[in-house]
This record gives C-alpha cells, structure tokens and sequence, in this order.
C-alpha cells in the first residue's frame, strides 16, 4: 500500500495538537505496517522549514504554492492536481481537513476532522481560517472516501451539521507517547522560573481554552491562602490579548506564562504539577489531559465536548462557564491527597488504553476498508 500524507500543520508557527498527531501518527503507521510505502508532501513555506528528524526517513515534496494560494482553490475547486510522483500512491490522506487536496483518478482520499470548533465557536477563529475550515469540512464531506475524527463527540458534530453519508466517518482515537526517563525536574523548573507548588495548565493560548475564567478561578481560591502557583504552559495563539489584560491586573497568588516548551521542559512542567487544569469550551480530543494521566497528575477536566470521552471517571469535572467550579475543583485536588491520589492512579489506568499503534492499527484498518471497497 503506497500513501501520501500531508504534513503542513507540522511547520506551523503553532503546530498544536495536530501538529503531534502528524508527527506520532505517520511514524507508527510504518513501524506497523514495515511494508507501507509512506510519502509526505507539504506546501511552499517563507522560509523554507527545517525537516522534523522523523521525517527523513520518508521521500517529501514541497508543492509550488503556498497554503495561502493552495488551500481555497484545493476545498473550492479541487484543483489544482498533485504532483505525479503524489498521484501514484493508492491513498492521499489529508491530515487536516483545513486544507483537502484533490485525490486522483484511482485515488482514494481519508480527512481527518479534528473538530468542529470553527462551527461551535466562530468568534474565537480568525475569519480567514474560519472560512477555510467551512470550506475544507465541505470538501471533506463531498470528495472523501473515509472522514476520521478522534472522538465520537467530533463524528456527532460532523453528523449533526453536514450532509455526510454516516458510513464514511470512522473514530479513531489519538493517543500520547509516554514520557521517557525522569528528567532533571529541578533544574528544569529552576530555568523556567517555576516554583512549587502550583497547579498547571497546558495548551495553545487562545479563547477557546477559557484562561480568563482559569485565571479569576485561581485568584478567588489564592485569596483563601492556597500556597499553589499557577503555570500556563503553550504558544500564544489567536486572540490571546484579553488573557494578557487580565493577568496586567492586580490579584492573589502566583501566575508564570512559560511559552512553548520543548519536550523535555514540557515534561518536567507535568511531573511536578500537583494538578493539572484544562477548562477548554471544546476540545475534539485533548490531548494535554491524556499527557497529564499518563504522568499521573490528578486533572480537572471540562464536562464538555469530547473530554469526558477522553478521561471517563478518572478527572474532576466542571462546567467550563462557572469560576466558582473551575476555583472549588482546584481547592478540592490541592487539599484533598486521598482524592488526587485516587485520580491520578485512574488517570494512569484510563490512560493505558491509548497508544499509537493502536491509533495506528485503527488508521490501516480504514486505509484497508476504503482500498477494499475499490477493487469491489
């Protein structure tokens, strides 16, 4: 089986968890399956990027125009074509259905949808991408073979706001890697200027992760003398200005933004969290919740969307909407060791359930399905 995947969130300035499910997938794909002959392609980038380590074990193509030039004409118009050497594998599978290139004659095309927060939210993306998501759900819809979204929640969404023939849409949950050898904690922590302890938060800054409502939780229950900082961890995205207004004005406790972090910072944040918060609005999976369960850091959890899905009954839920939830869940994981202790050992166990070989595995077994209904 020859496969063509796309791979340009991996280059984005903010890849985000697309960007980890491109860069986790494909490898797995071909550890898998050692007889798939996989092929990457991306877009023309300004500058021209650095290829991941990963990567160069894979032939890749750059297109000649750019996401700007490329994505409307491709969920508009399907065109234009892919370059021979891409129309000559059995599959093209758009990783994003941002942008859906045109498969070819013989061709099957698989899209994953991540989410349908574009339709949910349309405020909190830019009207640019918002109407490049619209169009790219279209395309998906209208040209794919097979739809995969990484919870049933998202396939609901796609059902309930689309046309979609339902036996296109197949689940295929995303998982995490699991963290490598301890790291120095303290010396990581020391160089970011991080204290414990503190209660963490993980994501790309933007409206959709609801910091603001984070941030006056924390405040509220810093006021009653909890010794916890907050850290905010991730890359700033769209519209992160009202969150840098609130966190200019006076209020209790400790706040650090750390920005992006490479892994290895990444994973001594999580392993001296005492909590770790993710009041996102939506979320299609949540992939930071699953990175703090298999660390086994007791988590609170929006009861929204796709994260109860993810966590079962291992996280504190909260309406994403109520401070004083979000500010009573943390008071409770930061006082309460037999509870954070119970959670974090669910946590470990929900956890255990996702891999990427087996996000892999479910990913070959509609690769096969779609090819299967070819040749019939």
């Amino acid at each position: 089986m020859r496969v063509a995947a796309h791979v340009d969130q991996v280059f984005f300035d903010v890849p985000g968890g697309v960007g980890t499910y491109v860069r986790s997938l494909i490898p797995a794909l071909a550890a898998r399956d050692p007889s798939l002959e996989v092929r990457l392609f991306h877009a023309h980038f300004e500058p021209a990027p650095e290829l991941e380590p990963w990567m160069r074990a894979f032939p890749i193509d750059e297109l000649a125009g750019s996401i700007r030039s490329l994505y409307p004409r491709w969920n508009l118009l399907g065109r234009p074509a892919l370059p021979s050497a891409i129309r000559s594998a059995d599959l093209v599978h758009a990783t994003s259905a941002s942008g859906v290139p045109p498969s070819g004659e013989d061709q099957r095309l698989i899209v994953t949808v991540h989410d349908l927060a574009f339709e949910r939210y349309p405020r909190m993306f830019p009207v640019r991408w918002r109407a490049m998501y619209r169009m790219g759900l279209r395309a998906a819809v209208r040209r794919a073979d097979a739809i995969l979204t990484p919870s049933r929640n998202t396939a609901e969404d796609v059902l309930s706001r689309t046309k979609v023939d339902p036996a296109k849409l197949h689940v295929v949950p995303l998982a995490t890697t699991p963290p490598g050898p301890d790291v120095e904690v303290a010396e990581g922590l020391g160089r970011l200027k991080v204290r414990a302890p503190y209660v963490l938060f993980v994501g790309t800054i933007e409206p959709r992760k609801n910091l603001v409502r984070l941030v006056r939780a924390y405040r509220r229950v810093a006021a009653t003398g909890l010794p916890h900082a907050l850290v905010l961890a991730g890359a700033l995205g769209w519209q992160h200005e009202p969150l840098m207004r609130e966190l200019a004005l006076e209020g209790p406790g400790e706040i650090v933004m750390t920005g992006a972090l490479p892994a290895a910072d990444l994973d001594a944040v999580f392993r001296a969290a005492d909590a770790f918060v993710y009041p996102s609005l939506y979320e299609g999976f949540g992939l930071p919740v699953l990175e703090a369960m298999t660390r086994g850091i007791p988590a609170i959890v929006s009861n929204t969307s796709s994260l109860p899905e993810v966590t079962g009954d291992a996280a504190l839920g909260v309406n994403p909407r109520s401070i004083r939830e979000i500010a009573a869940a943390i008071e409770t994981l930061c006082t309460d060791v037999d509870l954070a202790e119970r959670l974090a050992a669910a946590g470990r166990t929900r956890a255990e359930r996702f891999s990427w070989d087996e996000t892999a595995r479910r990913t070959l077994e509609v690769y096969d399905r779609v090819l299967d209904a070819k040749e019939r």
